[in-house]
């Protein structure tokens, strides 16, 4: 399973020879394993690296079970040289070639797919999941006291203590109280030990908000969305909702990481247009790089300190993609990438900007 390390290794990788990259979408709507493989040979066929392409070839044949929704496979045979990440998640069709490996597919998939925590929450306890890119990677369960229904009606049997029932319901919700903060620190303690990058509670509207509420605020800063659901619902089910609350609310926070960016370009925090982004690159001040999906642009490359420009300047060399090159740029020195649907304001800002360290 993709993992950051793996983005990382890909990222880290130079070559003196070119290096081809495959992504094949293989989602059972877009046909079967024949289909697919007939789709592969016919992106790659013209690809004038013979080696290369019967490396792919030889996987899809002999090594590939084609299982999941996507594949990207990235292979230099004169180093060799070979990666291949079966995903359960689709991903867009492409073939690439170049000095390094083509990461931003990756990375986008990670952006949108990457580190789902989901906690299912109740009064006694809390079912947890780390889905990661569409996989079920691991799941917890927590169980605190059991709560009883208070019976209405009645007085207090315990002597000099009134109310019957309201005492009754004071010592129901301190349980329920103790339980939920149990189920909060397990769950903040599962969430950071998986390196999970969005929450999502799943549950009745008092049992989220109250889960919630004793989170920490780092923790609920991640919560991305609620959604009801039973505390014996299957992994399969709570995958499928969780993947719909996320896209559902995919759009919401692009629409907001946007205007981030054009509010703080005003500001001085942020920058648009790719000049001024692949200038933010270069000083290594770029924090999140927000560039439309699709984006590709011919730069240059500076030979000797590796600055990246739309302008042909002394001693640089012509790149096919300067978008590609600024994004593993932008991840070697520690910063985030997010790929955005494509939008007509973003367009008119040049379908990139970045929000700046300082």
């Amino acid at each position: 399973m993709l993992s950051e390390s793996d983005l990382r290794e890909l990222v880290e990788f130079t070559a003196q020879s070119p290096v081809l990259s495959l992504y094949l979408n293989i989602d059972p709507t877009q046909g079967n394993s024949d289909a697919n493989k007939l789709r592969a040979r016919s992106m790659i066929k013209d690809v004038p690296l013979a080696q290369d392409v019967e490396a792919i070839q030889r996987y899809l044949d002999l090594e590939f079970d084609w299982s999941g929704r996507g594949l990207a496979i990235f292979t230099c045979a004169a180093q060799g040289f070979f990666r291949a990440y079966p995903l359960s998640v689709p991903v867009r069709n492409l073939v690439h070639v170049g000095d390094r490996p083509s990461i931003r597919g990756l990375a986008d998939v990670l952006d949108n797919y990457g580190g789902y925590g989901v906690v299912l929450v109740d009064k006694q306890g809390a079912r947890l999941f780390h889905f990661h890119l569409g996989t079920l990677v691991e799941q917890e369960g927590v169980l605190g006291e059991e709560v009883k229904h208070v019976k209405s009606g009645g007085a207090s049997s315990v002597r000099g203590q009134r109310g019957g029932s309201a005492g009754q319901e004071r010592a129901v919700e301190a349980h329920v109280e103790r339980n939920m903060k149990e189920a909060a620190a397990f769950a903040s303690h599962f969430f950071e030990s998986h390196h999970v990058r969005r929450v999502l509670i799943g549950g009745t509207d008092e049992n989220t908000n109250l889960f919630r509420s004793l989170l920490s605020k780092a923790w609920q800063s991640l919560v991305v969305g609620t959604f009801p659901m039973a505390m014996t619902a299957s992994h399969a089910e709570v995958l499928a909702r969780a993947m719909q609350v996320g896209k559902e609310t995919e759009a919401h926070r692009e629409a907001v990481l946007m205007e981030k960016v054009i509010t703080g370009a005003a500001q001085g925090s942020a920058v648009v247009g790719l000049e001024a982004t692949l200038n933010a690159v270069n000083e290594g001040r770029v924090q999140t790089f927000v560039l439309s999906e699709d984006f590709r642009k011919v730069g240059y490359r500076n030979r000797d300190n590796g600055a990246l420009s739309l302008a042909n300047q002394d001693n640089a060399e012509k790149v096919f993609d300067v978008v590609e090159r600024a994004v593993s740029a932008v991840i070697q020195h520690g910063g985030e990438v997010e790929v955005v649907k494509p939008s007509e304001a973003f367009e008119m800002l040049g379908n990139a900007g970045a929000l700046l360290r300082y």
